[in-house]
């Protein structure tokens, strides 16, 4: 792989993963309502489930969905059922008089957070961004699509696949963590219970609205 060929992915993953999608969603939701350091959690969950894919994708996977519409179907049709039970859960969450936002003092000190937010903790947060990541069929599709064009065949396929996951690794965690930082700038306007409720509204609606759209995407 030449270095244009890395740096036009480069600039191609960076515009892709800025996009607002579930995943970025999620994560500067549970940061306005849980704090930076909470929302690193599902990070984690989100880029787990992505690198699964991806793998998978490159294994053949993609193909085979790409091949059987009755299997995509029945991935799409679960993943959206996912995102809108998830979004139900965050426009249905509850808001504390105290408010359950996130502030600095939330950076620095998340001891109590699990016993302060509903019942959540690290293990749940993680496996929320982990199905949400992984409620999408379409990036089996876009990794089958898109990884092998800046692969090149006569060289060894592996260690470039190598470099280009860890390029969207590194990408992906940089938007991640500027849309959980954007979330935290918000929290102290969230403080206020009806605002934070509200802003629950509109995030858990979003989450309803991407599975509508997935429910009627094709592939």
């Amino acid at each position: 792989m030449s270095l244009s060929t890395w740096w036009i992915f480069v600039t191609a993953t960076f515009l892709i993963s800025a996009a607002p999608g579930p995943n970025m969603l999620l994560i500067m939701n549970q940061s306005v309502r849980f704090g930076l350091r909470a929302s690193i959690y599902s990070m984690a969950g989100c880029m787990t489930a992505l690198m699964i894919m991806f793998t998978l994708s490159a294994l053949g996977l993609g193909v085979i969905l790409q091949q059987s519409p009755a299997v995509f179907d029945a991935l799409r049709w679960l993943g959206a059922l996912y995102l809108a039970y998830l979004g139900y859960k965050v426009w249905t969450a509850p808001v504390e008089s105290t408010s359950t936002s996130a502030s600095t003092n939330d950076v620095k000190n998340d001891s109590n957070l699990d016993n302060k937010n509903a019942g959540y903790s690290p293990f749940n947060l993680y496996k929320t961004g982990f199905f949400t990541a992984g409620s999408n069929p379409k990036a089996l599709l876009f990794a089958a699509a898109f990884l092998p064009q800046f692969i090149q065949a006569s060289l060894p396929q592996a260690p470039q696949l190598l470099i280009l996951l860890a390029t969207f690794s590194v990408l992906e965690i940089l938007w991640y963590f500027i849309y959980a930082l954007g979330g935290l700038s918000m929290a102290q306007q969230l403080r206020k219970p009806n605002v934070l409720r509200w802003f629950n509204r509109v995030t858990g609606g979003a989450f309803i609205g991407f599975a509508g759209l997935m429910a009627v995407m094709k592939r």
